[in-house]
Order: structure tokens, then C-alpha cells, then sequence
């Protein structure tokens, strides 16, 4: 199964659904992931521009994704709705040369500006072709419906929880929701939600059988 991925920033899929992508590369599945922005105006002061794409970058390597399968984009961070056609153009790009059975991205009801440029593009460039299903981020959120259930084991939990540590500009800031408390929590009480250890939860725009 090919399957896409999408992050707005460079932390929100591994936040959103790393434990998925994890059993799914365990499971042989393939993966092409696209990051939007790299957040260089967000890093903490004194930091070099490009920490949070290499930081990604680390990422995709402890995963042992290939260079080829990763497209990472440069776009100014809270600005993405200045390139929306950009990023139309290049998801109907992707959807031709990748031809995807599932993407995987935000929320439509995802309140930050960047994330819902990338969640209702990604709808227009995918709704005909591949099953569409949305990441949680409940920091922003104030609705989210959990339709569908991805169950993981304390295994691929705890692997979600080192590859965030390659965010350390993050942990500099104190983002709360990168906590290992937090990861096993949420996983835990969407486990219990479908008689799971631990588990991930998305919505569902489009299932394509």
C-alpha cells in the first residue's frame, strides 16, 4: 500500500500520527512524506535557520526512510494561505507521479491558519483519487471526530516517543504536548476507545474501498 503523508511544519505528522507511520513501515507499507514548512521564525533565539529540517531529516533517518521519499518546502511558517496554489499544484503533482491508496494529514477542523491551508488542499487534490483520513493535534482542536482507530502496541509508542526527542529545539521550548507523558497518555485513552492498549485516532473526509 502507498501512502502519503503530510505535514504542514516539520513536527505535526510525527505528533499527529507517528505511531501509524511506524507500524506501517514495520508492516512494509511505503511512505512519501511531504513537509510544507520548516518553521525557521518559530526556532528559539540563537538557533540556526535550518535546525527544525535537520531535525526532520533525523527523523526520517532513525525511521530509515529514503531520501527519495521525503519533499521538504521552505514556505514562510503562518503564511502558507499566501501559497496555496503552490501546494495544490504540487499535491496534484504528487497524486500523478505517487498515485497514493491513503494520505494521511490535518484536520479540517484544525484552527492553526497553516494547517487548515494544507487540510483543505490536500481535500481538493485527493478527494476523487485515494482514501483521505486526518491526524489529531488536540492542542488544536476544539472539535475532532474519532472515526477511525489505528491500535499500536507499547512498542511502537515508545518508538513515537524517541523520534520526537529529535526535536530538541522543542523540548528548548517547552512544548508540553512533546512529553512522554502526554504521547502515552492520549495513546492510552484512544486505546481504551477501541479495546486497544494504545492506539491513534483520525477523522474520515474520504474511504476509498
Amino acid at each position: 500500500m502507498k501512502v502519503l503523508v503530510l505535514s504542514p511544519h516539520t513536527d505535526d505528522a510525527e505528533l499527529g500520527c507517528g505511531g501509524t507511520i511506524i507500524k506501517l513501515l514495520e508492516e512494509g507499507h511505503e511512505i512519501f512524506w511531504v513537509t510544507f514548512s520548516t518553521a525557521e521564525d518559530s526556532l528559539p533565539e540563537g538557533l540556526p535557520k535550518d535546525t527544525l529540517k535537520v531535525e526532520f531529516l533525523n527523523v526520517t533517518r532513525d525511521l530509515d526512510l529514503r531520501t527519495e521519499n521525503c519533499k521538504v518546502f521552505d514556505f514562510k511558517v503562518r503564511n502558507l494561505h499566501q501559497y496555496r496554489q503552490d501546494i495544490l499544484e504540487d499535491l496534484i503533482k504528487t497524486r500523478n507521479q505517487y498515485n497514493p491508496d491513503i494520505v494521511i494529514g490535518p484536520s479540517l477542523n484544525d484552527l492553526h491558519q497553516d494547517h487548515q491551508v494544507v487540510a483543505h488542499e490536500m481535500v481538493r487534490a485527493f478527494k476523487t483519487t485515494s482514501s483521505v483520513i486526518c491526524y489529531e493535534l488536540p492542542w488544536n482542536h476544539v472539535t475532532f471526530n474519532t472515526q477511525c482507530f489505528n491500535k499500536l502496541n507499547e512498542h511502537q509508542v515508545e518508538r513515537k516517543c524517541k523520534i520526537l526527542t529529535n526535536y530538541r529545539s522543542q523540548f528548548i521550548k517547552g512544548k508540553p504536548y512533546f512529553s512522554k507523558e502526554f504521547i502515552y497518555g492520549l495513546a492510552k485513552t484512544r486505546g481504551i476507545q477501541c479495546s486497544s492498549e494504545y492506539a491513534e485516532a483520525f477523522e474520515v473526509v474520504r474511504w476509498m474501498v
